[in-house]
Formats: structure tokens, C-alpha cells, sequence
């Protein structure tokens, strides 16, 4: 019996902004309903006004519960029916409920397992708001809904690098206080699992860059160093720490698997610069797979039909990969094998007094 399609979610982020055109110009390639089944968490009706100001021929399925999605259709499931007024290139408080609205559905049907992976599109954080409180970005969302007490840590990924920020949304004020052993050693443990389990590297290579430019502060000397003298003689692979200028400046994250920057511009700057591609995000260190792409909802292109939809094409493929990738890894895990031989004893007394004594002539 053929095997059920992953059935992949996707949020359809601010509908002010260019989740729409992102959607309806990757599934227009036949070749992506081949690999997954995708479930859009949106409205039939901002679809529509999207597909007809866009000028795009694109059809979608309208369904109300994720169990309906059927393989072969791009599935949209109405998670609200009010009429949401569109407004192109705006941050309003409409466009910011609908974003929520559908990433709160995700996380109730991902609860009960209707879906096998999450792709998220962009949302601004200024303009959602949850009970009162501002919206802190989509990695402290899944750890809150989804998290189970861990921490989501964002890999940026491109053809060409890996980037993971070890201090990542804190101000630079406070990025010192969280290079403390306790959070890097998590970190790092944590980064390392997920490109074994995740990205199925068999024995990655993870480059640590320092805090301070030349290498040799209190941070590097007190906490680093030792660090990742302890780490390697466990057989996690971390070196460094590297003084990022001439890291990035020699291009050495070429021979490693990962780079991981203590604060967000010291690795996010470079690789936006020294890639050609744009990165798509996957969020390691939970339960859930979920990718997203690493940009805002382009409200300066927005309904103009400009953008470029290949980073969101990238975040399917690494959502189905990691899915995949983790079935392959835990399997073998959750069943070992029973043991199939028995331990070598001693038996030579046992062997002595069992010898037959000779009849007595």
C-alpha cells in the first residue's frame, strides 16, 4: 500500500504582505503536490482578493478541518470567515489577527497530530498582539505553544552556509550574561543533535566565533576555550573560538557544517552578504518541524507580484527532508535489536567435573 504523502502546513502570515504571491507561485509548479500535501492555514476570501489583484491563475480546495486535506490539491482551510479587509504594504491590526489566527490553528490541529510539518510565512511583530502582551517573533511562539520547556533555536540556512546565534533576540547590552558554560554547552549540544538527526550530517563540524575581536577576552579565555576542550573530548566536534572578521573576511565557514555567532548581526550580516540565496529557517530544539523563511512580509512589494518565492520553495523541501530524516534516525532507536549472542563465560571447572570417570576393570 502506497504511504501517505507528508502533509505539510502552511500559515499564510500578514495578509498585507507577499504570503499569497509566495503560495499561489510555488504550487504552481505541478511537481511540488508530488512531494507533499499542502494544507494552507488562511482565508478563502483574502485568497481570492490576493489571487485577483495578483493577476495569478491559482486554484486551491477550500476545507474546514485538516482531516479533509486530500493528496494531490493545494488544501486551504478556513480558519476564520470574517471579512479581513487587504490593504498592501500596511502593518494594520486586521492583517496582524489573521496572521495570529492561523498560526493559533496550526498549533491546536499540529496538537493532535493532522499535519507532519509546519512552514511558516512571514509576520510582522508589531502589529500582533497576544492577550495584550507584543509578539516576540515566531521561536518564542513555538516554545511557548509547543516548546515542552525547550528552547527553539533558529538554524539560518542557505546553499552555501549554516548560522545558529547562541545570544540570539537579546539586546547587546545583555548578550554577555548568556555566555555563561551552562547555556553554551546547551546550545552547542543542542546544534549538534539537530544536524545529526535533523539534517542527518553524521559527524558535524561546528565552528564557535568569539565575542570580542580579537579572541582572547574573559569570555573566551574563562568560558570558551574550556569549553570546547570538554566538548571534543565527548565527540561533539565545536572549534574556535574564531575572531569573526577573519572567519568570515578567509571564508573558513566553508569547511564547517555550522557556524555559530554569539550575537545576531555578527553572523546574520555575513551571510546574507556572502550568499547568493535568500535563508530559509529551520527552528531545531523542539518537537515539532518547522521552517519559515527569514524575511519580513515585504510591504514595499507587496500585491505588485515582485516577489521571489524560491526561499519559501527551500523551507518545504527542508521541512519534508527533516521529517524524513528523523523517521530514518529514530527508528533504529526506539527498537533496538535484542541482543543475539551470548556474553563468553568460563565454563572450564563446570567442563572438569563433568569429564565421565573410566569403568574400573
Amino acid at each position: 500500500m502506497e504511504e501517505r504523502k507528508i502533509r505539510v502546513a502552511i500559515t499564510h502570515g500578514d495578509t498585507n504582505g507577499i504570503g499569497y504571491e509566495l503560495i499561489f507561485k510555488t504550487f504552481a509548479e505541478p511537481e511540488m503536490l508530488e512531494l507533499c500535501t499542502p494544507i494552507i492555514y488562511g482565508s478563502p476570501k483574502v485568497a481570492a482578493y490576493h489571487r485577483k489583484a495578483l493577476d495569478i491563475e491559482a486554484n486551491f480546495s477550500i476545507i474546514n478541518r485538516a482531516e479533509d486535506a486530500q493528496d494531490g490539491r493545494v488544501n486551504l482551510l478556513t480558519c476564520f470567515d470574517d471579512e479581513v479587509k487587504v490593504d498592501f504594504g500596511q502593518a494594520t491590526p486586521e492583517s496582524g489577527q489573521a496572521a495570529l489566527q492561523a498560526l493559533d490553528r496550526a498549533m491546536t490541529d499540529y496538537r493532535q497530530g493532522l499535519f507532519d510539518a509546519l512552514v511558516c510565512l512571514p509576520v510582522s511583530n508589531t502589529n500582533i498582539q497576544i492577550e495584550g502582551a507584543p509578539f516576540r517573533g515566531l521561536a518564542s511562539y513555538l516554545e511557548t505553544c509547543l516548546g515542552e520547556g525547550q528552547k527553539a533555536l533558529p538554524i539560518y540556512l542557505t546553499h552555501d552556509m549554516r548560522v545558529a546565534v547562541a545570544a540570539d533576540g537579546l539586546s547587546m547590552k545583555d548578550v554577555p550574561q548568556a555566555i555563561n558554560e551552562a547555556n553554551m554547552e546547551h546550545v552547542i549540544r543542542t546544534l549538534f543533535e539537530a544536524l545529526r538527526r535533523d539534517l542527518r550530517i553524521y559527524n558535524p563540524r561546528i565552528a564557535l566565533l568569539a565575542l570580542n575581536s580579537n579572541a582572547e577576552g574573559n569570555e573566551e579565555k574563562n568560558i570558551m576555550k574550556p569549553l570546547v576542550k570538554k566538548l571534543n573530548e565527548q565527540k561533539v566536534n565545536v572549534f574556535g573560538p574564531y575572531p569573526a572578521d577573519t572567519f568570515f573576511g578567509e571564508r573558513q565557514y566553508g569547511v564547517f557544517d555550522l557556524v555559530l555567532a554569539i550575537y545576531h548581526d555578527q553572523g546574520i550580516v555575513p551571510l546574507k552578504t556572502l550568499t547568493y540565496e535568500q535563508a530559509h529557517i529551520s527552528y531545531s530544539g523542539l518537537p515539532v518541524v518547522c521552517t519559515s523563511i527569514n524575511d519580513t512580509p515585504q510591504y514595499d512589494i507587496a500585491g505588485s507580484g515582485k516577489a521571489d518565492e524560491s526561499a519559501l520553495r527551500q523551507a518545504i523541501y527542508t521541512a519534508i527532508d527533516i521529517v524524513r530524516n528523523r523517521q530514518t534516525y529514530d527508528e533504529p532507536l526506539a527498537n533496538p535489536l535484542p541482543k543475539l549472542y551470548h556474553e563468553k563465560r568460563d565454563e572450564s571447572e563446570k567442563v572438569r567435573f563433568n569429564i565421565p570417570k573410566k569403568k574400573e576393570e
